[in-house]
């Protein structure tokens, strides 16, 4: 697989997270060449340049000259672009990297979205942009058409205004907005909050964050077998999202430290959130966004609990997992468990027992199965 990009802004090196020795997969799609084409053949005027859902740095490597703006809700992102920029003899500076709860400052010239696999991520982000438009903004906005519903035109003509289409490139489309200053703008629905059940628990979720309307089965039937350690110091919610495993196994591990891990910018805010709301000032804990455990220290907890994504943006696949699980490996004590939970065809257990020697499934039913490997130090 070609990891050169080529296009009329130059030719670009440019590769995904996680790193994988056999990568089979491009850090750029035919959505990123088409706007990329089109950028090109009508060059913006000069003025400030946004980019949103950049997945690897792809447009925004491209498009230096114009030193962007580039706002994603992915650490993997962000990092991508930063090592992409530094492939290719590029200043880091010449990209201004922005998380998707920053706030925004003045107006943009022109703003380039790819759309993301969540639709209320799209949502979000649209209200966010629409202070910072006017009626001369360029706004572009590329996916591949099995990526493109109707949904994602009725939003922009809801939310920006009129739209028009471009012809099909590559299974990819363009969407062009203009901006409708008298739209009337409802205020943001996120973060989403609903009361966890049996309990007392308040659960605050921002618009990228997984089942942010209501408890998902899999995180249920975690729940209901997550482990009691009186002896643990540090356990790791990797993977966290909203941070309800990582709430709960503070609840039933009193003197731990839990630790919270994600990529996701939107869902370490939403388990901050939800931790402080649950214990207040009463308990500590360290919330972290980052390639999952790669700047954690070695040998440093007793319990890690996961349930890890089986996509990455809109890629199946099981790299994340298998990354996070190689990890962990590094990161647990002498004695420490790995605790992971996964639809039953998923095959984890296959993968942890080569990394850890033996495992053992702690619970199944007939969607999921919780396995349990231990290190052996």
């Amino acid at each position: 697989m070609t990891n050169r990009l080529t296009v009329a802004q130059g030719e670009f090196e440019l590769n995904r997270l996680p790193k994988r020795a056999r990568e089979l997969l491009r850090a750029w799609d035919a959505a990123d060449e088409y706007l990329l084409d089109t950028l090109a053949e009508q060059p913006p005027n000069s003025g400030r340049v946004l980019i949103v859902n950049d997945s690897f740095g792809a447009l925004a490597v491209a498009l230096n000259a114009l030193r962007p703006y580039a706002i994603s809700d992915s650490y993997l992102s962000q990092q991508a672009t930063r090592l992409n920029l530094a492939a290719n003899g590029l200043p880091e500076h010449s990209v201004s990297l922005l998380n998707s709860l920053d706030v925004l400052e003045g107006v943009f010239d022109v703003v380039l979205i790819k759309v993301p696999k969540t639709l209320a991520l799209l949502e979000d982000e649209l209200i966010r942009l629409r202070p910072h438009l006017t009626l001369s903004t360029q706004v572009i906005v590329a996916g591949m058409i099995k990526t493109l519903p109707p949904s994602v035109w009725k939003l922009l003509e809801r939310l920006v205004g009129p739209t028009t289409t471009s012809l099909a490139k590559k299974k990819a489309r363009l969407i062009f907005a203009s901006l409708d200053a008298g739209l009337l703008i409802p205020p943001s629905p996120y973060p989403v909050c609903y009361r966890l059940e049996n309990t007392e628990h308040l659960i605050s979720n921002h618009a990228n964050v997984f089942s942010r309307d209501s408890l998902d089965i899999g995180t249920r039937f975690f729940l209901q077998h997550l482990p009691s350690r009186q002896d643990a110091c540090d356990i790791i919610d990797l993977g966290c999202g909203n941070g309800l495993v990582g709430l709960i196994a503070a609840e039933r591990c009193p003197a731990a430290t839990v630790h919270f891990v994600d990529e996701s910018f939107m869902a370490v805010a939403s388990a901050k959130d939800n931790f402080h709301r649950a214990f207040g000032n009463q308990r500590e804990a360290i919330f972290r966004v980052a390639d999952g455990l790669v700047e954690a220290e070695p040998a440093s907890a007793d319990l890690i609990l996961c349930n890890p994504p089986f996509h990455q943006q809109n890629t199946i696949g099981d790299q994340i997992a298998l990354s996070l699980f190689k990890q962990s490996r590094r990161v647990l004590r002498k004695g420490g468990e790995l605790w992971v939970i996964g639809n039953r065809h998923l095959d984890y257990h296959n993968y942890l027992e080569r990394l850890f020697g033996k495992h053992s499934v702690v619970a199944a039913n007939s969607k999921f199965v919780i396995v349990k490997a231990v290190s052996a130090g």
